[in-house]
């Protein structure tokens, strides 16, 4: 690809493309911002508007308010304890214990800058590796798939920090959840109790919210006489303050975070939410402070959050080589390329390498973005904690209810948010982690379908399931994932 460096400039900075890209960044931070607002959904709503855009101008948009999307559901995580995304469930329970600490300004700071970072590595491998990472991606089978998903499972065995037998138990409750529906390979109902509104299965954004969301209500509620005092905001200027040296300390996670989140990125279908859950289990397994994760541990931010953007850009590589989504991000993207007829493929850096290379540029100014506006955004959001807890409990209440009926205009989505709300407050009374119960409801579609295709494919042979390196590889990553800390916790007695 030769693409014009004058032509390439004229394309990126505009007038156009400035106000194009901040009106996105205000607009991506205040939809991630609230709790049942997807990033998915904002990139959905800007697609008619693209419509009347230029092609650069028109990516550019959907990129920045994804980027912005994606980091901003940190921040009610973290004032609120609501996850804005899957992304941030896995480490909502940092953000929030650090928030309670006084140290919203540290927590939140983390999660802009390694955003940032981590989308500027995702956006430097999709622009001088996307043709050979893509191809590696095209050599992942069904078989491939099931085990990098059974992976992305054994990560409840590195998050539960208590039993490992409530952490499974809960991890089952989730793929229980994950099988209502319609069968993925015959098309049959499961579980649905003839209600045409669970054909589709458990919406997964009402889910979210009720498991983190309605717990944290009822205990405000039922601890009325006995709830603590806002924490702390402090000063706006020192909100910050040691954030460079905590990052440098964690420089290692940093990269790892990038990493993980990138190469998770590029398979299709896998996406930052799965990323992230990964990134996070491996930072707690190989941490020196495993007993603070989801109790205020900073390291765990920084890998989780680099690997949360650094996702975001590594699905653009599939995408723009061959056309395949690596995310339902990515799929909307393809489909506005279409209709600005630059086809995805090999051919598109051929034909339109200055168009190509303009875009790559944006992810650069996009994740740039994500810095001032985050941090601004930030220090406005952190007043939220001056007012007593319990008088905005109503208000959350409200914006819940809004954000799981408004996924398809139902009822059925606020009842799946309190019923699974009551479910997990019940858990949490007697010990048991809703983490991965939350990944098994994101990973059991995603087990099923590679399995059921694979024991198709193997006809009653299950040695084809380890034939290929690849899948041989990814089994015996499993395996010793999962046999590993049992074994260490059988030996300290603490499987029960």
């Amino acid at each position: 690809m030769y693409a014009n460096l004058d032509t390439v400039i004229d394309l990126v900075f505009n007038w156009n493309m400035l106000i194009v890209m901040v009106s996105c960044s205000a607009f991506g931070l205040f939809v991630g911002a609230v709790p049942g607002l997807s990033a998915t959904m904002a990139t959905a709503m800007l697609v008619p508007i693209t419509f009347f855009m230029d092609p650069v101008p028109a990516i550019a948009a959907i990129v920045t308010t994804a980027a912005m999307a994606i980091f901003a559901s940190d921040i009610p995580a973290a004032l609120i304890r609501i996850p804005g995304t899957a992304a941030s469930a896995a480490y909502i329970g940092d953000l929030n214990a650090l928030t309670m600490q006084g140290r919203v300004g540290r927590a939140l700071g983390i999660s802009v800058v390694a955003s940032a970072i981590g989308g500027l590595f995702g956006s430097v491998v999709l622009m001088f590796a996307a043709p050979q990472l893509a191809e590696v991606s095209l050599n992942f089978t069904s078989f491939e798939y099931f085990w990098l998903a059974l992976l992305g499972l054994s990560a409840a065995v590195m998050l539960g920090s208590g039993s490992l037998l409530k952490s499974l138990m809960s991890l089952l409750f989730g793929l229980m959840i994950a099988t209502v529906g319609m069968d993925t390979t015959a098309g049959h109902p499961r579980f649905t109790f003839g209600l045409s509104t669970l054909l589709d299965g458990v919406a997964f954004v009402p889910a979210l919210i009720g498991v983190f969301a309605i717990p944290e209500l009822i205990r405000t509620f039922v601890n009325r006489e006995r709830t603590p005092p806002a924490a702390p905001v402090g000063n706006p200027f020192r909100m910050f303050a040691g954030l460079g040296g905590v990052l440098w300390r964690y420089k290692t996670n940093l990269v790892r975070g990038s990493v993980i989140g990138t190469t998770v990125g590029i398979l299709p279908g896998a996406g930052s939410d799965i990323a992230s859950w990964i990134s996070y289990a491996v930072s707690k397994r190989f941490s020196k402070q495993p007993e603070r994760y989801g109790h205020g541990s900073e390291e765990s931010l920084v890998d989780a959050c680099a690997a949360n953007n650094s996702a975001l850009s590594g699905a653009y590589v599939p995408a723009t080589v061959f056309g395949i989504p690596g995310d339902s991000i990515t799929a909307i993207v393809i489909g506005v390329l279409y209709m600005k007829g630059l086809n995805p493929g090999p051919l598109v850096f051929i034909n339109n390498p200055n168009e190509v290379m303009a875009i790559f540029v944006t992810f650069f100014l996009a994740n740039l973005l994500i810095v001032p506006f985050g941090l601004l955004a930030i220090a406005q959001a952190s007043q939220v904690l001056r007012v007593p807890k319990l008088m905005l409990a109503p208000l959350i209440l409200g914006f819940c209810i809004v954000g799981a009926y408004s996924i398809n205009a139902a009822a059925s989505g606020v009842v799946i948010m309190l019923v699974l709300g009551l479910f997990a407050y019940l858990m949490e009374e007697n010990g048991f982690p809703v983490a991965p119960l939350i990944l098994g409801l994101v990973m059991g579609p995603l087990v099923e379908r590679n399995l059921v295709t694979s024991l198709i494919k193997a006809d009653g042979v299950p040695l084809v399931f380890i034939e290929r390196p690849i899948a041989a590889g990814l089994a015996l990553l499993v395996c010793v994932v999962w046999a590993v800390p049992a074994w260490l916790r059988l030996k300290r007695g603490r499987i029960t």
